[in-house]
């Protein structure tokens, strides 16, 4: 059995002890080092090239998000980042997650064994799953390796393949080897119209006889012409930022609120907090029939800034997101997302009203599901029942809620992340008749988990690599 190698980063000699003993506690790792800032991580790291790193979000000399963005630029190494629960520590943990960082956990409280165990059990489990994956993308490449040398040798064997001259001809087979023809060229002795290099699409002379076959021919070519320049030009569109796209929703916001607190002064009962549109996109309450719900885990908050940050202000749909994550972080994560999203992106609370082009989080430790209510608006319910695939908030839950309102258009997403949350869920769903389904492809994900389980289900229409999942989303949607 293998033994991988740990490197131990915390200024706290205690926390480094405590980190190191719950990971030893574990025979397949090791902890080879240990490191008290970030300046003395890097070195080791590239001395000792460990196998996967856990490192402290904020030390002295150089903290954690700086450190960690040093050691990808040298090498790639799983790192595990331990986080405290203080602002400034849990927003570095979402901009570590952004800058390449495998997972993290929150560091344990050293006044509670429980939570000690629990931690130690989660960082193990962080471990082998980034060890695992790894594994498996060495594997896959040393396949897809051997596939092109399998298909360069038979291309290499095709070509070197040649007829023997000494066997007798009978059926002409033989023909002699000669330069293309060029156009207009006579054949001469022992070559033939075999031989002759013709081009894909042949130019067919302009004459009173054969026009119309010509327009016939090329008509479809220039119709498939047109179709691909406008659907470039589409796309170009929705990738092409727009300009100051947070001063034009503050404006709007800024607009919208005025109106709101107009109408509140004439209505002192009215709550203007879960009401006011929060950009140009937001229309009025349940004024949509479409709506999206992504689900992931880990790598998922790179991944959601990847999607999101693609996503139009003017989408004309809400978006649920679950992403598994501890209380508190997944407003750090809001926030963080909103920063770069046209769209609104909120953690979710319970009671609001749903809203096209706005994003909501799912907040931790509560099951986040969507609501109808008696006088038809869509709104948001927050749970804390049991763990579900053992998550709260969880993507099964979120889509189960989804399953009796056929009078949305659901467009859901899995990206990323360990297990199988959502799979299960999403096939309901597909066998109710949702075909707007899509995953993420192993290629693109930090941990091809989550969507490979709905794929072995065959419940995904489109299995994209995450770049491309945004435009074709926004296409399904629009």
């Amino acid at each position: 059995m293998a033994v991988y190698q740990v490197l131990v980063v915390d200024d706290s000699a205690f926390m480094r002890k405590i980190v190191s003993d719950l990971i030893e506690a574990d025979s397949e790792f090791k902890v080879t080092a240990t490191a008290s800032n970030g300046k003395e991580a890097i070195q080791k790291a590239k001395d000792l090239k460990p196998d996967v790193i856990t490192m402290d979000v904020e030390m002295p000399e150089m903290n954690g998000l700086d450190a960690l963005k040093s050691i990808m630029k040298q090498s790639f190494v799983p790192v595990i980042m331990l986080s405290g629960i203080n602002e400034q520590g849990m927003k570095e943990t979402i901009m570590a997650l952004e800058a390449g960082a495998f997972d993290f956990i929150r560091k344990p409280s050293i006044v509670h064994d429980q939570d000690i165990a629990q931690v130690g059990k989660a960082l193990v489990e962080r471990m082998r799953a980034a060890m695992d994956e790894i594994k498996r993308k060495a594997d896959r490449e040393a396949s897809m390796k051997k596939r092109d040398e399998a298909q360069s040798k038979l291309l290499q064997q095709s070509q070197r393949v040649q007829v023997d001259p000494s066997l007798p001809d009978r059926k002409g087979l033989l023909k002699k080897t000669i330069e293309p023809a060029q156009p207009g060229t006579r054949l001469g002795s022992g070559q033939t119209e075999s031989l002759r290099a013709k081009p894909k699409h042949p130019t067919i002379p302009l004459t009173k006889q054969n026009t119309g076959r010509l327009d016939k021919k090329q008509e479809p070519l220039r119709d498939s012409n047109r179709a691909s320049d406008a659907s470039n030009d589409k796309l170009a569109k929705l990738n092409k930022p727009t300009q100051s796209p947070k001063e034009k929703r503050l404006s709007n916001i800024s607009r919208l609120a005025e109106q709101e607190t107009a109408a509140a002064s004439a209505d002192p009962s009215k709550d203007i907090s879960k009401v006011i549109p929060s950009h140009k996109g937001a229309g009025p309450e349940g004024s949509f029939n479409k709506l999206v719900a992504i689900g992931c885990s880990t790598g998922g908050p790179r991944a959601l800034k990847t999607l999101l940050e693609q996503l139009p202000g003017d989408l004309p749909a809400p978006v649920i997101i679950v992403q598994h994550m501890p209380p508190n972080f997944t407003r750090s994560l809001a926030q963080r997302l909103n920063t770069f999203s046209e769209l609104h992106v909120v953690e979710a609370e319970e009671g609001m009203v749903l809203r096209k082009g706005t994003a909501y989080i799912a907040p931790g430790g509560f099951h986040v599901k969507v609501n109808k209510t008696a006088d038809g608006r869509f709104t948001i319910k927050l749970t804390e029942e049991e763990p579900v695939n053992g998550h709260r908030p969880s993507v099964d839950t979120m889509f189960e809620s989804l399953l009796p309102y056929t009078s949305l258009q659901r467009h859901l997403v899995l990206l990323t992340g360990m297990g199988s949350d959502g799979a299960r869920m999403m096939k309901k769903l597909y066998e109710a008749g949702v075909t707007s389904t899509f995953a993420e492809n192993e290629e693109t994900c930090v941990v091809y988990g989550m969507p490979r389980s709905a794929v072995e289900l065959q419940c995904v229409h489109h299995l994209l690599p995450l770049q491309e999942i945004a435009p074709k989303l926004v296409q399904a949607v629009k």
